[in-house]
C-alpha cells in the first residue's frame, strides 16, 4: 500500500483526549485525606489503587477506537516492513 502524501505523520483523534483522564490522579490536593478509610487504608492510598483499572480501561478504549487510523506514516518506505523498521538508514 502506498504512503499517504503530505502531512506531518501526527495522527489526531478526539479519542486521545481520554488519555488525560488517568492524569487526574496526579492532582494530589483532591485526594490528600485519610477519610474515608477502606479496609484500614486511608483514602489517599486506596484511591491510587482505584486509578489503575481506570487508566487501563481508558488506554484500552483509545487503542480499540484508533487502531485502524492511519496505518502508514507519510514518510513510510514500502520496502521496509515493521520488523525491519530499526534497520532503515
Amino acid at each position: 500500500m502506498a504512503a499517504r502524501e503530505g502531512g506531518s505523520g501526527f495522527r489526531w483523534s478526539p479519542w486521545n483526549l481520554l488519555l488525560l483522564v488517568p492524569l487526574l490522579m496526579l492532582v494530589t490536593p483532591w485526594f490528600n485525606s485519610t477519610d474515608p478509610v477502606l479496609f484500614g487504608m486511608p483514602f489517599f492510598y486506596w484511591s491510587q489503587f482505584l486509578w489503575v483499572p481506570v487508566g487501563v480501561v481508558c488506554v484500552l478504549i483509545v487503542y480499540l477506537r484508533t487502531k485502524g487510523d492511519g496505518e502508514y506514516a507519510p514518510d513510510a518506505d514500502e520496502r521496509v516492513d515493521d520488523l525491519d523498521e530499526g534497520a532503515r538508514r
